[in-house]
């Protein structure tokens, strides 16, 4: 069995990932900005229990509810999540439970695996690197902010698209030496 990696490594990671990967090659073009700001919360949630996981994502949900300054989280699901069939079976409650608790069209779900492959496509189609994070998470956004930043972007439409085209020609070897550079970063580098 691997060795648990640090709280502070895991955090590590993922905000390797979102600077070098995310913002870098700009898959999300409004990533950039949330850095910059120091808006983005990391949320580390320990355990393999997906009941401890739906709680702390309502518990996410209550936190953004009290503190406005924060604009998104990441919560990084280390442990227990690392089968991508089981991670999207728990989205899928995550998703009701955050309709169920009354944050529909106040909060907005995305989700990032080591693994996700998209349906339909092969496991080694690059494309898939635009939703692979280092941990399985989920990211809490405000669907206000959303709304926001694709109201001042021209042409959001086209995003998901030129992804696609730039991830697959950057190609998989490429993304996979670069997405592994990530996991490798320590926190006291």
């Amino acid at each position: 069995m691997p060795e648990r990696p640090l709280d502070a490594d895991v955090i590590a990671m993922t905000r390797a990932w979102v600077a070098r990967f995310v913002v870098a090659r700009n898959i999300c073009p409004f990533a950039g900005r949330e850095v910059r700001r120091d808006t983005i919360r990391h949320a580390l949630v320990r355990g393999d229990d997906p009941q401890v996981m739906l709680h702390a994502l309502v518990d996410e949900c209550r936190r953004l509810d009290a503190e406005p300054a924060i604009d998104t989280t990441l919560m990084i699901l280390p442990d227990g999540m690392s089968d991508f069939e089981d991670y999207l079976d728990l989205l899928n409650v995550a998703e009701a439970l955050l309709e169920a608790e009354g944050y529909a069209g106040i909060y907005q779900l995305a989700s990032f695996h080591p693994e996700y492959v998209f349906a339909g496509a092969p496991a080694e189609d690059p494309a898939n690197y635009t939703n692979r994070s280092p941990w399985p998470m989920w990211h809490l956004l405000r669907e206000t902010s959303v709304e926001a930043a694709v109201a001042a972007y021209p042409d959001p439409e086209s995003i998901p698209e030129r992804n696609v085209d730039a991830l697959r020609e950057a190609g998989h070897a490429v993304l996979a030496e670069e997405w592994a550079a990530c996991r490798a970063v320590r926190a006291d580098e």
